[in-house]
């Protein structure tokens, strides 16, 4: 995505990165498990009466000849018990979402959490894919603790056991240029992904794991990439997974899928900044760079930033759009969801005119495409100059306002369509194909400001995080999401939390034991009645006629191929 977009994502997060405290990793015992390379002992946790197993590997670490390289598996054996007892190093990134985070080449690693007591009962499985614009974050992140959830299921009688993974991130998971693409190198942090799904299908059940019930999911680049895994070698079944759960990305993709030609330029100048540039296998003498050099080139505003996911003929077949027209999707059932005011925070601050809003329609899709003339007069008109028209959480910030700087006068009207454009529309879509393939989806807007957030950003990206984590202490956020707000706010996320966990259990997130009869059932989405459900703190939680912004949205997704996506 864009390195505007990429930028305001790490902003957004309001993250203060830090390792796990002594009380945090207070745990006794030492849990074991039988796998097909050896065995591993892991650490059991009295507060949440789980067993956590950190910092396995899933693929040999993507060292030396290695790099760049698309994963390799697990090719040796052991006797006796490894520990598996602290999460590995990150993979490098350039965000600020590794701050306070050991960094690694070697990172390829997953973590297994479960409930005490479990350890046959063939547990469905929920595997977080984290965020991050696909060049930052990283399962040690506190924010993304999946003890709380794994407890909750428990609490409302839908036990899970839940996994999180690893991938490269940045120029070392998206490199792309003709030397990449001809190698076949292409993608190789989704491919990171799709190996850990591999090895999860194989080893899940030495954990009491099932196998047959793992649910993907993820949030913003980790949505979209469940989105690619939805869709991957033209939307083949490897049965890896029976459902998935996306906030804020969706298998059509949030920014443009540029192609090999785009990148291009940019490889041969990092091919140059190496001295790699009279080698006859560039990529080869890139991986002979000692780390510490490479990364210090790497580690610029040239290189470090815009990588990102791209149409291979492999992996990404085609664009997603194209993919779900003509039904080369995975079918299964599905929770698909975007928040209110998705793009306020995404730089396009200083629109002040149509004209402005005009420029930014066509620089920020990317610097290689530009929309259609005919299309961009439509979207003036679906997206008119009135501050707040047909945003839902318009009642929210205030009605029809006009903000001060460093808002622009036409900033709402650009916070509209980036919305739509980044992850509305395309969760719309999503959710028409699934509706219109008979397939379960439950879709959904957030609609609630945490604490730490300014009033004008609104219910801006990435704030569900806490609540569906159920991250009610604010481990790893600078302000607690919760602080100093009402009891409406934990029981929000109780809410969010207990349905996402549902879901995983038995495809329903509905039916768990101890939910408020006063909040009606999250409805199915349906092509004759498309329903949605608003996540909402300040009133009760309601479903809601997703058929707002319905021209703009409309024009978008009807123009995806002109948004190469």
């Amino acid at each position: 995505m864009r390195a505007v977009l990429i930028a305001s994502l790490a902003l957004v997060s309001s993250v203060l990165a830090a390792p796990l405290t002594s009380q945090e990793c207070a745990y006794t015992g030492g849990p074991t498990v039988h796998l097909k390379n050896g065995s591993y002992y892991g650490l059991h946790s009295s507060t949440y009466n789980e067993d956590l197993f950190l910092g396995i590997p899933f693929a040999q670490p993507p060292l030396g000849s290695l790099r760049f390289r698309n994963p390799q598996s697990l090719n040796s054996s052991w006797s006796g018990a490894l520990s598996a007892t602290t999460y590995a190093a990150e993979c490098i990134g350039y965000g600020t979402d590794q701050i306070g985070y050991e960094q690694s080449e070697d990172c390829l690693y997953l973590n297994v959490i479960r409930p005490s007591g479990y350890e046959h009962a063939n547990l469905p499985v929920a595997v977080w894919i984290h965020g991050g614009g696909f060049w930052e974050g990283g399962t040690p992140d506190r924010r993304y603790n999946l003890s709380f959830i794994v407890q909750n299921s428990v609490k409302i009688g839908k036990p899970i056991m839940a996994a999180s993974i690893a991938y490269r991130l940045g120029p070392f998971g998206f490199l792309n240029g003709d030397a990449v693409q001809g190698a076949g190198q292409t993608n190789i942090g989704l491919k990171d992904q799709r190996l850990a799904l591999h090895w999860i299908n194989e080893n899940i059940e030495a954990f009491g794991g099932d196998p047959a019930k793992v649910t993907i999911w993820g949030e913003s680049a980790g949505a979209a990439s469940v989105g690619f895994h939805l869709t991957a070698f033209n939307g083949r079944d490897d049965n890896l997974f029976r459902a998935a759960m996306m906030e804020s990305g969706n298998p059509v993709a949030y920014g443009p899928l540029n192609g090999t030609d785009y990148y291009e330029p940019r490889y041969a100048a990092l091919v140059s900044a190496t001295g790699c540039d009279n080698e006859t296998d560039t990529l080869d003498c890139m991986r002979r760079i000692p780390f510490p050099i490479l990364n210090s080139i790497l580690n610029t505003t040239q290189f470090s930033l815009g990588y990102n996911p791209t149409v291979d003929g492999d992996f990404i077949t085609r664009y997603g759009s194209l993919q779900l027209a003509d039904g080369h999707f995975v079918h299964v059932p599905i929770i698909s969801g975007a928040n209110s005011d998705e793009a306020t925070g995404f730089g396009q601050l200083d629109v002040n005119t149509p004209a402005d809003f005009v420029y930014y329609l066509n620089t920020t899709t990317s610097t290689q495409y530009k929309l259609p003339e005919p299309l961009i007069e439509k979207l003036l008109v679906a997206y008119p100059d009135i501050s707040n028209d047909g945003i839902p959480s318009s009642q929210t910030l205030g009605g029809d306002v006009r903000l001060g700087p460093p808002y622009g006068a036409e900033h709402r009207r650009s916070a509209a369509y980036f919305s739509d454009e980044y992850f509305i529309a395309n969760r719309r879509l999503t959710c028409e194909t699934w509706a219109a393939a008979g397939v379960s989806a439950y879709c959904y807007r957030f609609n609630a400001i945490p604490a730490g957030i300014p009033w004008e950003l609104g219910v801006t990206h990435f704030q569900e995080v806490a609540f569906v984590f159920n991250n009610l202490q604010g481990l790893g956020y600078e302000v607690n999401p919760f602080v100093n707000k009402s009891d409406s706010y934990t029981q929000l996320s109780n809410l969010m939390s207990y349905s996402w966990a549902s879901f995983v259990h038995d495809l329903d997130p509905n039916g768990w034991a101890g939910r408020d009869a006063s909040i009606g059932a999250w409805p199915k989405y349906s092509v004759q009645d498309p329903m949605d459900f608003v996540f909402d703190a300040n009133v009760t939680s309601y479903a809601e006629a997703d058929t707002w912004r319905a021209e703009g949205i409309k024009l978008i997704n009807s123009n995806n191929v002109a948004y190469h996506r």
